[in-house]
């Protein structure tokens, strides 16, 4: 039981995206019947499960919510803006509720009770029960004593009828074994069904099995069920809405004699009848080559009926199933990953063992070595696509943290959302969503104006923030954007020379002042809230984003809003780099930080500043660090024209060369994090296994080039610029 409660909440967060993905297209416009359908089922499902586990709570809850979508997708309610904002809260207090339940913890019962009055009073049923309720109190209070027949009662010119009639049915439910495979159960269904009115159930027991012959996961149950309800036959569908396809049902009224249509059954009689002479008199066909009996001639004509019943009114089967999906433990996953990088150093070690062996690259083992090299890498692009997934699942937390600190700020916000299918390595999504968290807070906090500054300032009084993702050169990027006022360059050195961050009389360009915001202890806000003003926040980004290997850099423009990018590794498992030689050891760097790679020449290297040197490339001059000197390796700085140089792109978009002494080649390795087998070193992301079975170092471009120009200039250069 514990498993599946634990599925029944996997799924619930998968529903929870559903209903608000939905919510927000229908406040966007959309109109289509089955985006309201698929909100109604999203609430559905999580009432419906929740109720197999007793959490009386969330199913109360989600029965209002429910009522009122219904209400939604019948057409007797508009989906306005007001109507809309009161589903969204209730999806925010729905979402609250199951990870109550889930967690163990509670919740803010004030605030549930009234989001569901408020829900309550969108509901046509509720507010004509409630005046039902209030003219029969009125009636009572005023004929204290007097009995009346329960036909027609009138108020003024209202009149209320009397009970509708009442409906008999005869439905039979035969679950199928996908039915219990999906955590439903029957016994629920049929509680759904008897609130419909008086239901009389009968178990059929005929196809159990013997006990050694019971399958656990099969299906040998039906029942037959009377009911005897006011509803229609919609109502007692509706409540097999969710396993209609995972069962046989039956639903026949037992009040009303079953209606024809002469005319159809007319055209079939005649179809089949036409059918069957020409069957009769057509010659007999020869026996077939096998020798096998000719199928009778009546047998064939029986085999017509169906495609008969089809064609007069029958539904075909449909041609094609849905396609299959598994859930499967991280665990397992990662478990494959580890074992396909084994593989993968594995293959590189049987290559360089064949290498120091002479043998011919033409040889059958080296055609040989070469294919498995091939269905390697194929094995391990698969494995790392099972553990890919879209950014969706983090996309979807953020328009409820929007509308919550809109509503602290006192901002109307609305955000859009763009590439939400694009895919990335989980472990980089369930780490992502704590910098986006921040960004977002930050870009309506500070970002965008409040509504009557937007209006003065010809802006509309609903500021936009937008969240976007994409792939672009092996890497995902991520953007948040906003069009509030930019960022205010004076006021930020302002503060930044007031905490002694920078020299009162520094000299900044604009992209170096823009930087200055990820400086720890910076803060733009002139008091202390929840939502900002405490000195922590872009720096913890920052170094977020540092932590995946990725890199963050800012756009803005006065009074047009400010642009975020953030630039990460698609995984964290493999990576394709450059193997070099630094003062006789082997280091790999990530190809997507490499440029392009250059022989230094005496006339392009310069001297800056003492030690420092520069290199001209294309009428501009890049830092040139010696990697070997940046990381102890050596005490003297190499000669720059006996080595080779690496034009590379750290954060901010700022171009270094690394000089290192040797290229090895190109290849991909597995990544191996040296934090949790030794400790952090500084240059150092991470580790690898060669080949030769010898342990590489992954360099830090980030890590190498900030520490060295501070080593030059005495501060860490946060906001140097490109050239």
């Amino acid at each position: 039981m514990a498993a599946i409660k634990q599925t029944f909440f996997q799924e619930c967060e998968e529903q929870l995206g559903e209903l608000e993905t939905g919510l927000l297209a229908i406040q966007d416009g959309d109109t289509d019947p089955e985006t309201v359908n698929a909100v109604f089922r999203a609430v559905h499902s999580i009432k419906g499960g929740a109720g197999a586990f007793n959490l009386d709570e969330l199913v109360h809850f989600a029965h209002v919510f429910e009522s009122v979508l219904d209400h939604l997708r019948a057409g007797r309610l508009a989906p306005n803006g007001e109507i809309l904002r009161t589903m969204l809260r209730a999806a925010d207090m729905l979402a609250d509720l199951v990870r109550a339940a889930r967690d163990g913890s509670g919740t803010d019962a004030e605030r549930r009770d009234a989001i569901a009055s408020e829900l309550r009073a969108l509901d046509p049923d509720a507010k004509r029960q409630e005046l039902d309720d209030a003219g029969v109190e009125s009636l009572s209070n005023d004929t204290d004593g007097l009995a009346f027949e329960p036909v027609t009662i009138s108020f003024d010119d209202l009149e209320i009828e009397s009970a509708p009639a009442e409906h008999h049915f005869i439905i039979r439910f035969t679950p199928k074994p996908e039915l219990y495979a999906k955590a439903n159960e029957a016994a629920l269904l049929m509680r759904e069904l008897a609130r419909l009115g008086e239901a009389s159930v009968t178990c059929d027991v005929s196809r159990l099995p013997m006990l050694d012959e019971l399958d656990p996961e099969g299906s040998y149950l039906s029942w037959t069920i009377e009911l005897r309800t006011v509803q229609d036959e919609t109502a007692i569908r509706n409540v097999f809405e969710f396993v209609e396809w995972d069962c046989e049902l039956d639903v026949t009224r037992a009040d009303a004699a079953p209606e024809f249509n002469d005319a159809v059954l007319d055209d079939f009689i005649e179809k089949m009848q036409a059918t069957v002479e020409a069957k009769l008199a057509a010659p007999p066909a020869p026996p077939n080559a096998t020798g096998a009996p000719i199928e009778p001639r009546a047998a064939q004509a029986a085999s017509v009926v169906p495609a008969l019943s089809n064609s007069v009114g029958g539904k075909p089967e449909a041609s094609t199933s849905p396609q299959a999906t598994i859930r499967v433990d991280l665990d397992r996953v990662d478990r494959l990953i580890n074992l396909v990088g084994e593989l993968v150093i594995n293959q590189a070690m049987l290559t360089q063992r064949m290498l120091e062996a002479g043998l011919a690259r033409a040889s059958g083992v080296a055609n040989g070595l070469d294919e498995l090299e091939q269905l390697t890498r194929e094995i391990q692009d698969s494995v790392m696509a099972i553990r890919a997934q879209p950014v969706k699942s983090v996309f979807q937390r953020m328009p409820r943290l929007v509308r919550e600190v809109a509503a602290m700020t006192g901002k109307s916000v609305r955000l859009t959302t763009e590439g939400e299918n694009t895919e990335v390595d989980k472990t980089v999504i369930e780490r992502l969503a704590d910098p986006l968290t921040h960004m977002i807070r930050n870009a309506i906090d500070h970002g965008l104006e409040s509504p009557e500054q937007r209006a003065a300032a010809g802006k509309p009084e609903e500021g936009l923030v937008h969240l976007s993702a994409l792939h672009r050169s092996g890497r995902i990027v991520i953007e948040i954007a906003d069009d509030g006022a930019g960022i205010d360059r004076a006021r930020v050195k302002t503060l930044a020379a007031a905490k002694g961050l920078i020299a009162a009389d520094a000299s900044l360009s604009d992209e170096e002042v823009d930087n200055l915001i990820f400086l720890p202890g910076f803060s733009t806000a002139s008091t202390v809230s929840d939502i900002s003003g405490r000195g922590v926040g872009m720096d913890v980004v920052r170094r977020s984003i540092q932590a995946l290997g990725g890199r963050i850099s800012i756009r803005s423009k006065p009074r047009q809003g400010s642009t975020f990018t953030m630039s990460l590794p698609l995984t964290l498992a493999v990576l394709d780099g450059m193997v070099v030689t630094v003062a006789s050891e082997t280091l790999v760097v990530p190809l997507t930080a490499i440029i392009e790679t250059l022989q230094p020449k005496p006339a392009t290297v310069h001297g800056f500043g003492g030690a420092a040197r520069v290199i001209a490339i294309r009428d501009q001059f890049i830092p040139l660090i010696d990697v070997g000197r940046e990381l102890d390796y050596r005490s003297e700085y190499a000669d720059p024209c006996k080595s080779v140089a690496l034009l590379v792109e750290s954060e901010g978009h700022m171009r270094s060369a690394l000089l290192v002494d040797a290229i090895l080649g190109q290849r991909q390795v597995v990544i191996k994090s040296l934090e949790a087998n030794y400790q952090h070193v500084h240059g150092i992301a991470a580790a690898t296994i060669l080949g030769d079975g010898r342990v590489a170092l992954i360099l830090d471009v980030d890590a190498v080039v900030s520490g060295s120009l501070a080593a030059a200039t005495g501060f860490e250069p946060l906001y140097a610029t490109a050239g």
